[in-house]
């Protein structure tokens, strides 16, 4: 099979779909794997490394797509990339549809693109590898940057997370418990700041309290619990998720008066269209801005600052996926893999999520009953 990696044009994507060691499972296999010329320098693996692990690389992302059957990529194809798509191709990456626009999707059923969202893979125990390995990265970012926010020179009110001796930490409110909640509340936990932790789940709740101690509180998040957080929250941290939708809304506008000026949101929900009314995706160019006196932070992606570490937890996930389809071919595969199915949001042409037929008022269409070509 073919499979293709380009080099990400998504502004401060640094990550790479794939490193030269997972190329060269798939190279040791048989397949052949074309690889955009610098796709992954910005992770640090040279053209090099990939074409010593087997690879071709080629000059140019048209020539990946047009040879390629599978492209495995962080962020999804731009608007004005789709025309290089092919009828039939295969792409894996970040889709996030549920929060696409309408045509995005139906350009995508039309065109007959099967798409393979990494956030969507979900096992039938209910483990999301990738969305589990990003989050365990993101959660750890969240709160080194996070501590950053709150000193004086990034609009923040001069705190020191952690606090010192005589001086009290600050109170670092979590909202969800999942892994990157899990994962923000141990980070924040360990350099000293005070932690809640809120989610609607009590099992959740205590599987967090097991991992990092009965030293951080946790409550049902409630909309009183929330509101009680608010109020003395210095950071708010919103890590939120439904596999596959949009994220609710937990935190609306009205809300926010009750907390401390100059206080942090962190909306990191913001992949799934984030969970407080006043949150809209920021970038590295401008991180921040203030609504009604808080502090914003609602930066998408953050695992790709640490684009290293976060390719090789990628590679790790979703590789035993891509060798399957390599192997078993695509049709086969998805019929076989549940986490795979699971984690299919179109398929030659067809939608296979329900909650997207629904949504964007298109047909749907069990995998099983997609035509496929002979």
């Amino acid at each position: 099979m073919d499979f293709g990696l380009v080099k990400e044009r998504q502004p401060f994507e640094y990550r790479v779909g794939l490193t030269p060691g997972g190329v060269r499972a798939l190279t040791g296999d048989g397949h052949r794997v074309w690889v955009e010329s610098s796709a992954g320098v910005d992770a640090g693996f040279s053209d090099e490394a990939y074409e010593a692990a087997g690879a071709t690389i080629v000059f140019s992302e048209e020539e990946v797509v047009l040879r390629s059957e599978m492209l495995v990529r962080v962020s999804p194809p731009r608007p004005a990339e789709f025309a290089l798509l092919q009828p039939g191709q295969v792409v894996m990456s970040s889709w996030h549809l549920a929060v696409a626009p309408r045509e995005r999707f139906v350009g995508l059923l039309e065109k007959g693109i099967t798409t393979v969202g990494f956030e969507i893979i979900e096992d039938d125990e209910g483990n999301a590898p990738v969305l589990q390995a990003m989050g365990e990265i993101a959660g750890r970012i969240a709160i080194i940057m996070g501590s950053g926010l709150l000193l004086n020179e990034f609009g923040g009110k001069g705190m020191l997370i952690g606090g010192a001796p005589g001086i009290p930490p600050a109170s670092v409110v979590i909202l969800g418990a999942g892994t990157l909640g899990t994962c923000a509340a141990a980070t924040a936990r360990g350099i000293g700041a005070h932690v809640v932790v809120l989610d609607r789940d009590i099992n959740a709740l205590r599987r967090l309290q097991h991992r990092v101690g009965n030293n951080v509180p946790t409550m049902l998040a409630t909309r009183a619990s929330i509101e009680k957080a608010l109020e003395f929250a210095d950071i708010f941290l919103c890590a939120v998720a439904v596999h596959g939708e949009r994220a609710p809304i937990l935190v609306a506008r009205e809300m926010l008066k009750s907390m401390k000026p100059r206080s942090i949101i962190m909306d990191l929900s913001i992949d799934q269209g984030g969970c407080c009314e006043t949150s809209r995706p920021t970038d590295f160019s401008n991180p921040t801005y203030e609504e009604e006196g808080i502090i914003h932070f609602c930066v998408p992606n953050l695992p790709s600052q640490a684009s290293r570490a976060s390719t090789r937890a990628l590679t790790d996930a979703i590789l035993p996926f891509v060798e399957e389809i390599g192997a078993k071919g695509f049709d086969r595969a998805v019929r076989e893999n549940s986490a795979l199915r699971r984690g299919t949001y179109t398929y030659n042409g067809a939608c296979v999520r329900e909650s997207l037929s629904e949504a964007f008022g298109v047909p749907f269409t069990p995998v099983e009953d997609v035509e496929v070509s002979p």
